[in-house]
């Protein structure tokens, strides 16, 4: 199933979209918003489909015609990510983290967290203020949703508490990311910079977690072109280290790196900037397409 997040008069509905088709389907406001059904488990999961099978043809809409929203709106806590996931990223990187190389590969994931105000829709635009930060970059990654709680998760049933799966573009401002004292939530957690969506695909939708590609477009250019398979730590893996002592919780939302091609580590530097089209996808769980605009922040 594919969980989608707009809104019709007024009231923020979720939808089910039918890739065949083009069309979204929208579901009963008794099921609730997207968010709901992530917390509800599996019995409102069931429920979601179960009315699917009864939405009216008048309430099915042509894909095309509609503005999905973040799917997410609702989050427990900052937006969780993980960093070097990819090692020819790790690579492309070296001598150009201003004196904050790391002295070998990590053993273990690297993690770091995004502000939820970083997060906008699949079609929205993405703010930016050069008075905030010289150097926007662009990051395509796949993000996970959470949707059973648990602490200390073994590796080998990680994946049983994955809700699904969606985009996301981690814009991160390089200038502030190396600003801070090596620490990256400030230049991470800029508002209204963070694409997310365009919805989220079950988990049980998805045949092979390792043959998903990943791919980042700005204004017309492929930036970034890798898969899955070359994730360092897997998403299994991620979680079990990620929950090693923390609670994760329903709704949590996780992003899992990015792949090389990277605007920093590029000789020369390309940087996002007013105008520019991001485009991130991934085969099987959509397409982001945003515009920079310039947005005062300050």
């Amino acid at each position: 199933m594919k969980l989608a997040s707009l809104t019709v008069g007024g009231v923020r509905r979720a939808g089910a979209v039918n890739d065949a088709e083009q069309g979204l389907a929208l579901l009963p406001s008794s099921i609730g918003t997207v968010d709901d059904i992530v917390r509800g488990g599996p019995a409102a999961l069931d429920a979601a489909r179960a009315a699917l099978a009864t939405v009216p043809g008048a309430d099915t809409l042509p894909l095309a015609g509609v503005r999905l929203e973040s799917p997410l709106h609702r989050f427990n806590r900052d937006i969780l990510c993980t960093g070097w996931n990819y090692w020819d990223h790790f690579e492309e990187s070296k001598g150009k983290r201003d004196g904050q190389d790391p002295a070998s590969h990590p053993d273990h994931p690297t993690f770091f967290t995004k502000g939820p105000d970083t997060v906008i829709g699949p079609a929205d635009d993405i703010a930016y203020d050069p008075g905030v930060s010289a150097k926007w970059d662009y990051e395509a990654e796949i993000a996970l949703v959470i949707g059973r709680d648990g602490r200390s998760i073994p590796e080998e049933k990680a994946l049983e508490h994955v809700f699904g799966y969606l985009v996301a573009n981690d814009v991160s401002q390089r200038d502030l990311q190396r600003a801070h004292g090596g620490q990256w939530l400030k230049g991470k957690s800029i508002d209204a910079t963070m694409p997310l969506g365009p919805w989220i695909t079950t988990a049980d939708e998805i045949d092979d977690l390792g043959g998903l590609r990943v791919q980042c477009e700005v204004s017309g250019r492929l930036l970034q072109d890798a898969t899955s398979a070359q994730m360092a730590f897997s998403f299994a893996r991620i979680i079990a280290e990620l929950s090693h002592g923390m609670t994760l919780r329903a709704g949590d939302v996780v992003l899992t790196g990015t792949p090389s091609g990277i605007g920093n580590a590029r000789e020369p530097q390309i940087f996002l900037g007013d105008g520019d089209i991001v485009v991130t996808r991934v085969s099987g769980l959509g397409e982001l397409r945003n515009k920079v605009v310039l947005t005062r922040l300050t």
